[in-house]
């Protein structure tokens, strides 16, 4: 049974929990993050459910305005800090339009609530006080405030308050703060408060002390006793909160023997929900970790965005990171495998989730997929075929995903001028682009897929190779939207004289690397010729700095590494095989026969520490200092005591009977033939290009003079490796200290 379905079945089941009336909550202190959605939509999936069960009920969303300002959005500091401790209605909005603080942040997310379809009516809190609604709560509370702090401390293990402790707290007279006052006397009709200075540490009373009415508006609850409070004064029976506030000792549970104790009124029923996470971690306002919730409504059309609520049971986490990654266009193809269930009446999950997930009248979606949907609108005169595929709505969230969350692996740009990959064709796949030239102009273009295909058979070229070669001439890659119908959406004369200066064109290292900066002195390195010929791309950066200066930690790079670990805390272990430097580096491990799973290309295993949650090593301030480059770049970096290597170096394909001793083993390990691996006159120093280094070589504390080399193949250009050699030298000297040598790079020609 679907999971709301089955949630109002056990309400109404229940017998207890009548009339159905459910509730949840929300502070406007600030724009609402993605996470927040979450509460409002598994509540609303409830009363749906109880609806479609045939129950009356009702469904209220109530706006905690009479909370203070306890924190700002960063942009607001400035000019709101003077507010802080004001409850948020009587705050002024940050722009005009707005009645207050509270009005601007709430119609903002009710407006996002609305279009995702939460039909729930909005309620303020503050205007619940204020109208005298919570007057005898209030009047109960501070009745039986020493039976609250009883509670406080049997259910939550806190310890007790101090003597005179009120379960309140009242609008200063003097300076109009509800944050900083502190009641400490009950009459029965008045309170007496003073509002100190440094009662919390984010907002100081001006030290009035005054006697007051706690009633109509006056005083607010404290939250633990506020939540229990609404529920009486409102006659909720169903609501539920975050897990956090539904473990043991919790809020929740407090609030459940408040009910039982000091408010004598039912516990609603349960719904303890898991966390909306992005990269692994829950989202957060303040520490400014996720998408805004009315981003959402813009990235997602509001039933795909619904459907990301409706398909997760309430009681898993929903793991959405849109940055980088597959994970929208996955979302939209889990949406139409839903619709078709829906529609061929299968009556599983999957069907009832795409039902919850629509607002209003239930339609079938586009049949193209929004991969594909995404190259389309990527290439010019493809207007008819999304209009054929009814898919004019979502061409718009296509164009948003492309330009702001799309991997660049899946961005297809026709380059101006011929790409440098295009000049490394082979003779066939020369061939097979004359010989598409001839088919040009394109009248039928799935007779043309179908020629295309052909004439790479003739050729005796895979599938793989051929349209290879048109992405690389087209859009510098070697993957791309369908052929065909990409190349179709081009201009024929385009192509033609495209295709004409490829098979034209003499791969020229030259043309690649005229303002290289060339490292020419072969006594310290050079490439094997024999490699050479078999890796025509592959270039190396090669430099000596010479009197370093290495510790074991550094507090300033520390605390680099962590500033580096927050812009990279949403990355995804899918992600990086998105990444075209670590496909660069998987391709070659393939072709040496190496199983990347098992041992990973340098940049990804760095990467996929931080992916994994298992942070980074901390080796010395030479390794951690070029390790911040190789994570920047993705491209490999290594660094050896230039005193324990004896030169010349090498790198060249393992010899049969050679072997290394790794760091970090106590046995050495024999290389195959086809591995790729630097030498020196006494044997390798590192293996599988980038894999793993010697002990013998290795950097140590007492090192004074280091070999650095950068590690490039295929779409790694050697001016790139340049690049990423400067990088590493700047920061190894930074930390380290030293002089820079030799400096420069060595390609395969």
């Amino acid at each position: 049974m679907f999971w709301a379905d089955r949630v109002a079945k056990e309400i109404i089941d229940s017998g207890k929990h009548e009339p159905y009336w459910v509730d949840d909550m929300f502070t406007p202190s600030g724009f609402a993050h993605v996470g927040s959605l979450r509460g409002p939509l598994v509540h609303d999936m409830v009363y749906r459910g109880l609806v479609k069960a045939g129950q009356k009920s009702k469904w209220t969303y109530i706006m905690n305005d009479f909370d203070v300002i306890d924190g700002l959005p960063q942009e607001l500091e400035k000019d709101f800090s003077q507010y802080m401790g004001v409850v948020l209605r009587l705050v002024p909005s940050p722009e005009k339009g707005f009645d207050n603080f509270a009005d601007y942040f709430a119609k903002d997310f009710q407006k996002v609530l609305r279009e995702l379809g939460v039909e729930a009516e909005f309620l303020s809190s503050f205007d619940m006080y204020k109208a005298g609604k919570f007057n005898d709560v209030i009047r109960l509370a501070l009745d039986n405030s020493e039976k609250i702090l009883d509670i406080y401390q049997r259910v939550s293990g806190s310890k007790k308050r101090e003597a005179g402790w009120l379960p309140l707290q009242v609008i200063c007279e003097n300076c109009g703060k509800l944050g900083t006052t502190r009641v400490h006397d009950w009459d029965g009709e008045t309170v007496a408060y003073t509002c100190e200075k440094a009662m919390v540490k984010w907002a100081e009373g001006c030290g009035h002390t005054g006697r007051i009415s706690p009633f109509d508006g006056n005083g607010k609850l404290p939250w633990k006793v506020d939540w229990p409070a609404h529920w009486k004064v409102l006659g909720i029976t169903i609501e539920g909160a975050g897990k956090d506030h539904s473990s043991a000792g919790g809020s929740r549970d407090i609030a459940r023997e408040l009910c039982k104790e000091v408010f004598d009124y039912p516990d609603p029923f349960n719904i303890p929900y898991e966390f909306f996470l992005i990269g692994g971690k829950k989202m957060s306002s303040s520490k400014g970790l996720g998408l805004k919730g009315r981003d959402l409504t813009k990235l997602l059309p509001p039933e795909v965005g619904r459907f990301l609520f409706t398909r997760t049971d309430y009681k898993k986490a929903i793991e959405f990171d849109p940055m980088g990654t597959m994970a929208i266009p996955m979302l939209f193809d889990e949406y139409q495998k839903a619709a078709e269930s829906y529609f061929s009446k299968t009556g599983d999950d999957l069907a009832r989730a795409f039902e919850y997930s629509h607002i209003g009248e239930i339609m079938k979606p586009p049949s193209v997929r929004f991969s594909v949907l995404a190259q389309w609108i990527q290439m010019p005169n493809m207007e008819n075929e999304i209009k054929k595929a009814g898919a004019e709505s979502w061409a718009d969230y296509a164009r948003i995903w492309i330009e702001q969350f799309a991997p660049e692996s899946e961005k297809f740009l026709v380059q101006d001028n011929l790409p440098d990959s295009a000049r490394s064709l082979s003779d066939k796949q020369k061939e097979y682009l004359q010989k598409i030239v001839d088919l040009l102009p394109v009248n039928d273009v799935e007779e043309f897929q179908t020629r295309i295909y052909e004439i790479a058979r003739d050729l005796d070229i895979t599938p793989k190779e051929s349209f290879g070669a048109i992405y690389s001439v087209l859009i510098g890659k070697d993957h791309g939207p369908k052929a065909a119908w990409f190349i179709s959406s081009l201009d024929p004369e385009f192509i033609k004289k495209r295709f004409k200066e490829a098979y034209e064109a003499e791969y020229d290292n030259k043309v690649q690397d005229a303002n290289l900066t060339r490292f020419d002195n072969s006594n310290i390195f050079s490439i094997d010729k024999e490699l050479g010929q078999k890796y025509p791309s592959i270039s190396v950066g090669i430099a000596v700095i010479k009197g370093v200066n290495i510790k074991k930690t550094d507090e300033r790079l520390e605390k680099e590494k962590e500033e580096l670990l927050k812009t990279l805390q949403s990355l995804t272990t899918e992600q990086l095989g998105e990444y075209e430097e670590v496909k660069d580096y998987r391709k070659l491990y393939k072709e040496m026969g190496v199983d990347w799973h098992s041992r990973r290309p340098s940049p990804e295993a760095l990467l996929r520490r931080i992916a994994t949650k298992k942070g980074l090593y901390t080796v010395n301030t030479c390794v951690d200092a070029y390790n911040l480059v190789v994570m920047k770049n993705r491209i490999s970096v290594g660094a050896f005591d230039y005193d324990s290597i004896a030169f010349p170096t090498v790198i060249r394909f393992a010899k049969e009977g050679e072997k290394i001793l790794l760091l970090g083993d106590q046995e050495a390990t024999p290389y195959t033939e086809k591995e790729i691996a630097y030498f020196d006159e006494k044997g390798g120093y590192n293996m599988d290009f980038n894999y793993r280094d010697s002990q013998r070589t290795a950097v140590q504390l007492d090192t004074k003079n280091i070999l650095l080399n950068v590690d490039g193949i295929f779409g790694i250009s050697p001016e790139k490796v340049e690049e990423v050699l400067r990088q590493a030298c700047d920061k190894i000297i930074e930390y380290c200290g030293g002089e820079l040598s030799e400096f420069g790079v060595v390609t395969a020609s």
